[in-house]
């Protein structure tokens, strides 16, 4: 295995292949990330396939912003990638439509290049979208190929065209993903429950730094102690003997997160607007994150100037925005060990609410959203956005009743820390799911 070592090969598509692949950076030979759409050397031929998926994805995407006719014109695309229901269990192992070109591409050529290139070692493959992997098979990738799941529920399309026959594994988020894909034909060995890959530095090797910053977050959450003197024996418990008392280190911090098409930047608008009064007197810290859209980040400055909160910007509000993937997912990552609420639409970062954070939810886009948006209220962990207007009142309102302490530790309890570590398990050991495994989903 050359030291445990494995191609890690994600897209770029918005961010959550990417961020899912990122955690992981560290097994890779040069210990970065293979965008499988954009490496040097990518034939021209390959690169205008993906660019015209992923051109047409953000279109409709931003479109879906527009009154009436953008929710329209959305729909038709997610017609394509709609989740058949779970129930009643049935046989779900016939191609769909999407699954079966994907393959007539691959059988045309496309993204034999990129297979060549990760064929000069002979390491495992772990990729975090579904193409790369079916492309490693059809083009005769010679390691054990695996793919990291990105939401807590997937469409056929993740599934070969041939399950029953297909020696690729699937690396699982949670207990639906692993249902899920039986349903689609996927033998049960080759389904591994690992959790999704959550950031090192924001777990410690034992939860130490978690533990520590879940301390500080309660605090922020639950002012008037509503959670925790119900709770305390559960917050002593499980953050082992921490003096949650004792600590107190920054004002209430939420953090707006647009996704990776910007398609819910006006948002922050809103949020704004109803926050001035608090930003201004500094009773309450705000990051905005752009990602790596220049295009958001003058959106947001736009909006910080036409509302007049500009002398705070830098101080308690501030703008998370970098031109490359990695620095914005480490810059993201030190902002969210000191953020007590995340806002965001039911991306992949649902799965973040293993670090304690609750998650305010945004409009999803797509089916796919829409069951992360049902997981997560399942394990308690999020709760719908309010009109955004007025977050001064609700948002406060859910703090002070201590329903978002209580989110907070749901997500802490009952998700899955691990993930990179029991990836390794999988990949390099074979363990089909971790021993000791106190997660409900």
């Amino acid at each position: 295995m050359a030291d445990h070592q494995a191609w890690i090969v994600a897209v770029d598509m918005g961010y959550g292949h990417q961020r899912a692949a990122y955690p992981l950076r560290h097994l890779a030979p040069t210990h970065r990330v293979l965008v499988a759409n954009n490496y040097p050397g990518l034939p021209p031929r390959d690169f205008n396939v993906w660019n015209r998926g992923r051109r047409i994805y953000e279109f409709f995407s931003r479109l879906s912003t527009l009154p009436v006719l953008g929710g329209f014109f959305f729909s038709l695309l997610d017609s394509f990638q709609k989740l058949p229901p779970f129930y009643p269990h049935r046989d779900l192992s016939a191609a769909n439509l999407q699954l079966r070109q994907i393959y007539g591409l691959l059988r045309r050529g496309w993204l034999a290049d990129l297979v060549r290139f990760l064929n000069q070692r002979r390491i495992p493959l772990i990729t975090t979208f579904f193409t790369v992997a079916f492309a490693a098979e059809e083009h005769g990738f010679r390691g054990d190929i695996y793919v990291v799941i990105c939401d807590s529920d997937i469409s056929r399309t993740w599934a070969p065209l041939n399950p029953g026959r297909s020696r690729i594994r699937y690396l699982a988020p949670c207990r639906r993903v692993v249902e899920r894909l039986k349903l689609y034909g996927v033998p049960a060995k080759q389904i591994f429950l690992t959790g999704f890959p959550l950031p090192q530095e924001n777990i410690g090797d034992d939860l130490e730094i978690l533990r520590a910053d879940m301390a500080e977050r309660l605090i922020n959450l639950d002012p008037e102690k509503r959670y925790r003197s119900k709770y305390a024996e559960t917050v002593k418990q499980f953050l082992k003997g921490i003096k949650i008392e004792a600590r107190h280190h920054h004002p209430l911090t939420l953090t707006f997160a647009v996704g990776g098409a910007g398609a819910q930047r006006a948002i922050a608008d809103d949020i704004i607007k109803s926050l001035k009064p608090k930003l201004l007197r500094r009773e309450i810290n705000l990051n905005l994150v752009a990602g790596t859209r220049p295009d958001v980040f003058r959106y947001f400055r736009g909006v910080i100037s036409r509302h007049g909160v500009e002398p705070v910007l830098g101080e308690n509000l501030r703008i998370i925005f970098a031109r490359e993937k990695h620095d914005y997912f480490r810059n993201f990552n030190i902002a969210l060990r000191t953020t007590d609420v995340l806002w965001t639409k039911p991306s992949e970062l649902v799965f973040y609410s293993a670090l304690g954070l609750p998650i305010i939810m945004a409009p999803s886009l797509g089916s796919q959203e829409d069951f992360n948006r049902l997981w997560l209220k399942t394990i308690g962990a999020g709760i719908s956005q309010n009109d955004p207007r007025y977050a001064h009142e609700w948002l406060f309102d859910w703090i002070n009743s201590g329903w978002l302490a209580e989110a907070a530790m749901s997500g802490y309890l009952d998700g899955r820390q691990f993930g990179v570590r029991n990836i390794m398990d999988a990949v390099f050991h074979g363990v089909q799911e971790p021993a000791a495994d106190d997660s409900l989903l």
